[in-house]
Parts: structure tokens; sequence; C-alpha cells
């Protein structure tokens, strides 16, 4: 069974400024560790295909950026989206051309470039079970997250009736719920829909021409040109919502390895490694009597003395200090800096 890798990494991440960047966004940044996220997902994967069945997709602006952080991908393999079209588009664009390549039967599996993965073998015995059910189920799967705390930050998925081990249909989608009801789902079953996606290009092709008119007709039209299909895709939809969520052949098996999407700077908490005092701490950053901060020194020092659950990130000559739990609200505050703060490259 041929298995091809597609890497979502569009998105500039905007819930990390001042560090990310139109430039330099979110997959580009070392959040976790000592090197990119994209970096990370890409060494990740390597032992579920090979540098020449691995594609990443991602906004024409950042292909040179792309291409520097990851040599090994053959430049063909880079998908460049000419404008921002959603995830079934762009999924569509892959699954059409590994069809092409290796014809209907090859296996896609789709992850993003932004997430913290604390185990990366059970990371790949999942998704490999994934990719076994969607062969043997002709199905859409999806690989859902065993959650580790009722997060209303993630979508859910809850888990239907059993058509082999470990393989379930899917009952339903949930957007992110409030508090209460996360807390709920969490007890009653429910699993994180981490964004893992795994299909043989042919079944995901058929589901997207009987469930998305936003994108199958565009795809039909300009099945040969890239730019042309893009820019005919009648409304941009994520694979979300344009294809999973109407679909009857979607399946679920569960997953737990440690994933986060680390969606804002007071998540890091979680996946970095902290000091004594429960302090994340990146650069050249010091922490006395101080708990459970966040720092990111991307250039000078910083010191921290006496002050808890704080965010502190600088990057040239630009300092962002704000509370663990308002590091969610970047955009709002985005909106209300003046552009020449806002826009600093």
């Amino acid at each position: 069974m041929s298995r091809w890798v597609v890497v979502l990494a569009g998105g500039i991440g905007s819930r990390f400024w001042p560090l990310s960047t139109p430039q330099r966004p979110k997959q580009l940044l070392p959040l976790v560790g000592d090197r990119p996220l994209l970096r990370d997902t890409l060494d990740r994967v390597r032992p579920l295909a090979d540098p020449a069945h691995t594609l990443i997709l991602t906004n024409a602006s950042l292909v040179p950026a792309i291409a520097a952080a990851a040599p090994e991908i053959p430049r063909a393999n880079l998908m460049a989206e000419p404008q921002p079209a959603g995830t079934a588009a762009a999924l569509a664009w892959a699954a059409h051309r590994i069809a092409a390549a290796d014809g209907p039967g090859a296996t896609m599996l789709s992850v993003h470039a932004d997430w913290a993965v604390a185990d990366a073998d059970g990371f790949r015995r999942a998704l490999s079970a994934a990719a076994d059910a969607a062969d043997a189920h002709a199905s859409l799967v999806t690989v859902g997250v065993v959650p580790s705390r009722p997060d209303p930050g993630f979508g859910y998925i809850q888990p239907g009736a059993p058509v082999g081990p470990g393989v379930r249909r899917v009952a339903r989608f949930v957007e992110k719920p409030d508090a209460e009801r996360a807390a709920a789902m969490c007890a009653e079953g429910y699993l994180w829909n981490s964004g893992i996606f795994v299909w043989r290009v042919g079944d995901y092709l058929a589901e997207l021409d009987a469930h998305t008119p936003e994108v199958a007709p565009a795809l039909r039209a300009h099945p040969d040109d890239l730019a042309a299909f893009f820019g005919a895709v009648a409304t941009p939809i994520s694979v979300d919502v344009g294809v999973m969520e109407r679909s009857a052949r979607v399946l679920v098996i569960p997953g737990d390895f440690g994933w986060d999407d680390i969606g804002v700077w007071g998540a890091l908490l979680r996946v970095r490694a902290r000091d004594a005092q429960g302090n994340a701490l990146a650069g050249r950053a010091f922490a006395v009597d101080a708990h459970d901060n966040v720092v990111h020194a991307d250039q000078g020092t910083v010191v921290l003395y006496g002050v808890d659950d704080l965010v502190v990130v600088t990057r040239d000559g630009l300092t962002v200090v704000t509370t663990v739990e308002r590091s969610h609200a970047l955009k709002a505050l985005l909106a209300r800096l003046p552009a020449d703060v806002r826009d600093q490259p």
C-alpha cells in the first residue's frame, strides 16, 4: 500500500504575536524546543513516508522559508496556495495529485505542521492504524485524541457504533463547547478532534464530489491548473465542515500520544520543559521567586522576580507582557494597537 504524508503549513498563527509574523509564522518558530515546529513535524512523520512521498501545503509567500526549513523535501512537493480556499480545497488538490502519481488506492495521511506531540512512536502507531482502517473499510478516518482535560478550546468527536477492533463510526462532530459541556463530553467518552485525517485518495475525492459543491466543480473544471482551481473555488470551506461532517463514511480511532495544538502562549506551560517553580523559559531568561510563567526571550534578557502566571515575550525591541489567562486574546489586543506596532516585521 502506497502511503503519502501531507503536511498543512499555512497561516501565520497571530496568537503567537509578536514572535509570529507573516514572514515567520507559527510553524517556523521554535515554540516547544530549539527547532521550528515544522522541523519537528517532518522528523516525526519521516518513518511513515519518505520525502518523495511527502507534500507540504503552504501559502505562496512562505515557499522560500519552508524550502529552507525542509531541504530534503523536493521543491515540486511544496504546494503553494495562490489564495486561501480552505483546507477542503487544499487537501483536494493534494489528493488529486497523489492519485495522478500513484492511483486512487494510495493512502494519504494529513497532519498539521504546528502541533506538539510528546510520544512520536505512539503518534505513528495511531496513524498507521488509521491507514489500515481506511484501507479495510474504504472510509475517511480521523484520529480522535483521548482528552487529558476538559478543554473548551478544542472541537470534539462522539464515537458511534464499532466497526472493528478500536475503530468506530463517527456519531457526530461538536464545535468548541463551553467549559461545562466540555467536562460532560469528556465524562461521556468523547474525543478531541485533532485534525488528523487519513484516507485513500480516491475515497476522499469521491466524498468531496458527492458532498462539497463549494470545491468539487472547481476541481472538475481545472484538474491540471492549480491557480485556476483555487481561483474557481466558490466558497472557502474547511475539510471538517465541507467533507467530514457531511459524509456517512467517516470512522474514528482513539489516540493517546501527548498531542497539543499549542494555540496560545499560555499553552506552552503544557508542552515545554519547566523549571522547579513551573516556569517555561526560552532564551536568556531568569525567574526568582516566580511561578508558572511563560517567557520567550528572542532577544535580550528577561528577569522575573516575585510574579506568577505571566507571559513575557521579547523580540527586536518589542516586549509584550500579559497573563497566562489572557494570552488567548491577543487578536483582540492586536486590533487596538497602532499599525506600526502591530505590523512590525
